[in-house]
């Protein structure tokens, strides 16, 4: 007879899920017994809270002390079906929103909250008690995705590829056919003018203008399928970056309806520049880096990925054995919420510095800084990581 006591291997917090707050300034971490919430730069522990309960998923609202909690975990704080509204100055339930299935995101900001669930996009009022002012009909949604501006709400159409653009002062609904399966990954740029889609396929990212809804851009990740984990917009709306579950992570140039490309403007620069004749001669320079096949990319009837626009830079990020199967959610732990992306999630600290950070028994979080060479060309490195839960 085997007396001896089983090991216990779920020793010390486990993360269920991490998210950034709107500026990427702070990011919340639900945990399987609480929350707690992190400084993003420096990366530093600002509170934490035990509920003695999972909480699968926790948005905050800016710096302020509201947050959203989900229950999640082995055993939930929280129904699932419900959004708590925590007011953690007071440390007590503000208000609740029920409903009759799971909730599988939030979104939020001072005026409005956005309930995602699987089917259905639910917009309320922020107050006391909260005023339901409307809800939008969706293709199956089980990543959750809505990106909220103080402009316009995006989020997925009735059919799966499109994006329903809602213009929050008029109620105005614009049809994009963002792409042929469904949506993966979404975000809005932070001056709100651009926006930026994924879908299943992983290979290309699709660039919007959210005035018109016209597609300005097509950016390649790669050829080969891939699950996007995390689409990101640099704070100047200058900049996007991208990761996957090929462990890598990829920068471009992003486009936009009201500043010229950065190739025009770094001509721009350099013929104003006192050595102006001299560098006007540099192919690095001349040429878009970011046009992967050179000369290739403008023969008649070459592939099409040959003339894509790729990143101008690219560093390879830690996912950890937790997820070798490909899946956004963590095998060793259950009642997380449906495909909630617990890997690789993006946050501009700076247009020159970013983060990502994952959940689960390795949760961590990695700094990685873009870099100009004196030949113009870019770059980009790790400067620094840790597991955050001390672990």
């Amino acid at each position: 007879m085997n007396t001896r006591q089983a090991i216990d291997e779920s020793s010390g917090p486990v993360s269920l899920s991490a998210s950034f707050n709107n500026d990427s300034t702070c990011f919340s971490v639900g945990l399987d017994s609480g929350f707690c919430v992190f400084n993003a730069d420096p990366c530093e522990l600002k509170v934490s809270r035990d509920f003695n309960g999972g909480i699968g998923l926790a948005e905050m609202i800016g710096r302020t002390n509201y947050l959203a909690l989900i229950g999640g975990g082995k055993q939930p704080k929280f129904p699932q079906n419900k959004a708590i509204i925590w007011d953690d100055h007071k440390q007590t339930v503000l208000f609740t929103l029920e409903f009759r299935t799971q909730v599988c995101s939030v979104r939020l900001d001072r005026s409005r909250i956005v309930v995602v669930l699987l089917n259905s996009v639910h917009v309320y009022k922020f107050s006391v008690p909260p005023e339901k002012l409307s809800v939008f009909e969706t293709s199956d949604n089980p990543m959750g995705l809505a990106c909220l501006g103080s402009k316009v709400l995006a989020f997925p159409g009735r059919s799966p590829g499109q994006v329903q653009m809602v213009e929050l002062e008029t109620g105005n609904v614009s049809i994009i056919p963002a792409h042929g399966s469904p949506l993966r990954a979404m975000d809005l740029s932070p001056d709100g003018e651009v926006l930026a889609t994924a879908s299943e396929n992983g290979t290309l990212l699709r660039i919007f203008s959210t005035s018109n809804c016209v597609r300005m851009a097509e950016l390649r990740r790669g050829v080969d399928h891939a699950n996007i984990f995390s689409i990101a917009i640099s704070p100047s709306s200058s900049l996007i970056a991208v990761t996957s579950d090929k462990s890598t992570l990829h920068i471009f140039d992003l486009p936009h309806p009201h500043r010229p490309p950065r190739s025009e403007w770094a001509n721009r620069s350099r013929a104003n520049s006192p050595m102006g004749g001299s560098l006007a001669s540099n192919p690095v320079l001349d040429e878009n880096p970011s046009q992967k096949w050179g000369i290739l990319g403008k023969i008649p009837l070459m592939p099409r990925f040959f003339s894509d626009i790729y990143s101008f830079t690219s560093a390879h990020f830690e996912i950890g054995n937790e997820m070798s199967n490909g899946s956004s959610q963590l095998s060793s732990v259950s009642g997380v919420p449906l495909n909630r992306v617990v890997k690789g999630v993006i946050g501009w600290t700076s247009d020159e510095s970013l983060l990502i950070i994952g959940a689960g028994r390795d949760a961590r979080w990695e700094r990685f800084v873009l870099y100009e060479d004196e030949e113009g060309r870019r770059g980009c490195i790790r400067k620094g990581w840790k597991r955050y839960l001390g672990t």
